[in-house]
């Protein structure tokens, strides 16, 4: 009959149908989106629609990082990865993208002749296509919607005041003539199930990226994965790593708003960085000040105290460097305290049935931030605590005895550490 599809039709129609199986699957099973990009592009090729380059990305909802994306080619598979924060959005990178007028203009699909010397002009990517033989430019966007913000506290509830967000790709052949009417057939019904398992993969990401922020990485696995409940807490040994800035509450009655947050953002940077790059994790920001933890792991107590420590040499380092730039510019200077000890606390979720906080209690908590209450009155910027000292073997020939002293709660008194003078 003349509607019976031919052969060569019914193995197109199946390997298609293997494809969005493939595509369903890779995303109910979280596949990797790295994973998810090479393997839907290469079975392209297998199914004879030749794909020679795909770029694939996407915003996210994280305070610091506005998007992500990668390029893969069919020679290499993923080769170049992308992540551009919210100041970046003026960059020229991104200022000559192509999709950037698309994404303004509401237009979700596009396709350039990039072997057309003139239609490569106009953008630096197009005329880089052309110079490498490629033939024709598919660019798609695919919104994904938009979240809600929570009603409340002047928050507008309206959904076009909430961050959407959207998977852009592109898939760039080398076919001489490009993409045939049938090619765009085929990817007209594969491109939104692409989208669709990327979607399942990244929003997972993007909920967990932005719980990260604000709780850390370690919490934000255990929150998204579940394995949490109110009141459910684990004891852990952890060398704690406390700090404040000193002077910081004079400073804000005289400086204006914005200027104090650009600082406080400053301050925390010097903070928070070098306590990453040693492996620890800030637990919680108070205030002006922070606290964060370096798991003890396999009872190794004097790495983590070396750990611990480096890290506080680092950021004092660092906060001398700013109030030095700071000085120069006239601006007044600010001190950082900060305190370590090591001991057992609980960790965990603790709260309300309605609002739940993740983090650590104990009367080991509550020490070290009394250590750091006497940084001043002591005169050194870094107290470590007798248990600190003595876990800290590798580390005893950097620290200096400041004698005993009475903590406020604490019955009886204890030896207080400084650093060493070089």
């Amino acid at each position: 009959m003349g509607s019976d599809p031919s052969p060569a039709r019914a193995g197109q129609a199946m390997s298609e149908a293997v494809l969005a199986a493939w595509l369903a699957e890779a995303g109910l099973r979280n596949l990797p989106f790295d994973e998810m990009v090479d393997g839907f592009s290469r079975r392209l090729d297998d199914l004879g629609l030749p794909v020679a380059r795909t770029f694939a990305g996407m915003n996210t909802l994280h305070p610091m990082v506005r998007a992500r994306s990668m390029i893969w080619d069919r020679s290499s598979g993923p080769n170049a990865h992308f992540e551009f924060g919210h100041i970046d959005f003026d960059a020229p990178i991104l200022r000559r993208s192509p999709f950037l007028p698309m994404l303004q203009d509401g237009v979700m699909m596009r396709r350039v002749r990039v072997d057309d010397a003139a239609a490569a002009q106009e953008t630096l990517l197009f005329a880089e296509l052309h110079a490498t033989g490629m033939t024709e430019w598919l660019g798609r966007i695919f919104p994904f919607g938009s979240l809600m913000p929570a009603a409340g506290l002047g928050v507008p509830d309206s959904a076009e005041h909430a961050e959407r967000l959207f998977f852009v790709c592109s898939l760039t052949t080398d076919r001489p003539g490009g993409y045939r009417e049938h090619d765009m057939a085929v990817l007209d019904r594969l491109l939104p199930l692409f989208a669709l398992a990327v979607k399942a993969v990244a929003i997972g990401a993007v909920g967990h990226d932005l719980l990260a922020a604000y709780l850390g990485d370690d919490p934000a696995s255990r929150v998204y994965a579940g394995t949490v409940v109110r009141g459910g807490v684990q004891s852990v040994e952890a060398v704690l790593f406390y700090t404040d800035l000193r002077g910081f509450t004079a400073l804000a009655d005289v400086t204006p708003g914005p200027e104090l947050i650009a600082l406080l953002d400053e301050c925390f940077e010097c903070m928070v960085e070098p306590v990453a790059q040693h492996g620890g994790e800030v637990l919680k920001f108070l205030g002006d000040g922070l606290l964060a933890a370096f798991a003890v792991v396999a009872g190794n107590r004097d790495a983590a105290c070396g750990a611990a420590l480096d890290a506080a040499v680092e950021a004092l380092a660092r906060i001398e460097r700013l109030n030095a730039r700071r000085r120069v510019e006239g601006r007044p200077a600010i001190a950082l305290d900060v305190s370590l000890h090591i001991g057992t606390v609980q960790y965990g979720n603790v709260g309300t049935a309605t609002r739940l906080d993740f983090t650590v209690i104990g009367p080991a908590v509550n020490e070290a931030s009394r250590i750091e209450r006497l940084c001043e009155p002591l005169g050194s910027s870094l107290l470590m605590s007798q248990h600190f000292a003595e876990a800290a073997v590798s580390s005893r020939c950097r620290l200096v005895s400041l004698g005993r002293h009475r903590l406020r709660g604490v019955r009886q008194p204890t030896e207080l550490y400084a650093l060493a003078a070089a």
